[in-house]
């Protein structure tokens, strides 16, 4: 394989558009997620359309070890992953106290560890031969505390936080990592973090949208990309640093009230 990307959470939404994108520029692909026929299926489409190669890979990366797991099956098939996209992400709405224990621990399993492990893992052999891009999936939550999602928007921001660092501390090499920050974007996580019906997801991004201006900056070495956001929310993202806390904790709660 050349050329090649390893997307985690590809089987729908951003990570299947970054795929296609991938594809498209003649791009090889390990495509990683939970469900094999949407992955067989995504194969398939690329493989036909585009005549790459792409390997599908099962894991559930909300799992212990499933990091280490997916390396260790890269390797063994001795491919040389040129671009980490970390996609695979999920968001829960409640209240702290009573959500699921379980599913929390999952969420940070998936959203923050899985990830660290995975730039981890295939870091070494970038700075080994000197070229590699990491791009990382956080959100626009990143910016603020969430009530309703406390959990996802801490989440958001290491995410954010861990991926500036380790690009600046990359400067002298041609390793670059991105974070991308969408706003709410059309998949299926509005329904599976029970945000359906909420302002929040009101208006919301094309995925193709977001994952080409992700893609993009990716490719440029830029530290952020902030995507998807319609202009009254990029102004009210501007003005957030001068907006007193409890006000700006209060305004995001009412717009993951359901209605």
């Amino acid at each position: 394989m050349k050329n090649t990307a390893l997307i985690t959470g590809a089987s729908s939404g951003i990570g299947k558009e970054f795929a296609h994108i991938h594809a498209e520029k003649g791009g090889d692909l390990i495509i990683v997620a939970r469900r094999l026929e949407k992955l067989e299926e995504l194969q398939n489409d690329l493989e036909g359309k585009y005549k790459v190669r792409v390997l599908p890979i099962v894991k559930d990366l909300g799992a212990p070890d499933a990091a280490k797991e997916l390396f260790k099956a890269v390797k063994n098939k001795s491919i040389q992953v040129d671009y980490l996209i970390n996609n695979a992400g999920f968001g829960l709405r409640g209240k702290f106290h009573e959500l699921p224990w379980e599913r929390q621990i999952e969420m940070i399993n998936l959203n923050m560890i899985a990830l660290t492990e995975l730039m981890y893992l295939f870091l070494p052999e970038m700075v080994k031969r000197n070229s590699g891009k990491i791009l990382n999936i956080s959100s626009t939550a990143s910016f603020m505390p969430g009530p309703l999602q406390a959990v996802y928007y801490a989440s958001k921001s290491y995410v954010t936080f861990l991926s500036n660092a380790v690009a600046e501390e990359l400067h002298d090499t041609n390793i670059t990592v991105t974070a991308l920050m969408p706003g709410a974007t059309e998949t299926e996580f509005a329904k599976t973090s029970g945000l359906e019906g909420t302002d929040l997801f009101k208006n919301t991004a094309s995925p193709r949208r977001v994952a080409a201006e992700g893609y993009k900056a990716m490719m440029k070495g830029k530290l952020d990309s902030v995507s998807g956001l319609p202009i009254s929310l990029r102004i009210s993202t501007a003005l957030l640093p001068f907006i007193p806390k409890r006000i700006m904790l209060k305004q995001i709660r009412k717009m993951q009230e359901l209605k």
